[in-house]
């Protein structure tokens, strides 16, 4: 459970350089995060710390992420979008 403080961080964290990624994490994390397990949100914190230009890349199906998890948490936040 994110406390409150540790939550705002999370959100203030949301809000990338670029327009294309705050459509996806800002919607996400008001709407979807609470649903999310424990291990799935320290996951999305994570995903929180990458950098932009790589973000942009496996959202927008340029690259394929690596990391499993990560790619996971990708997988969850698109299949939110297309819903």
């Amino acid at each position: 459970m994110f406390s409150p403080k540790r939550l705002a961080r999370l959100k203030w964290a949301c809000r990338r350089g670029m327009l294309e990624l705050d459509v996806l994490f800002m919607p996400f994390v008001d709407e979807a995060f609470e649903q999310l397990d424990d291990e799935q949100q320290e996951t999305f914190e994570r995903l929180l710390t990458c950098d932009d230009p790589d973000l942009f890349a496996w959202f927008m199906g340029h690259q394929k992420c690596e990391d499993p998890e990560l790619a996971e948490m990708v997988a969850i936040i698109l299949n939110r979008v297309k819903v």
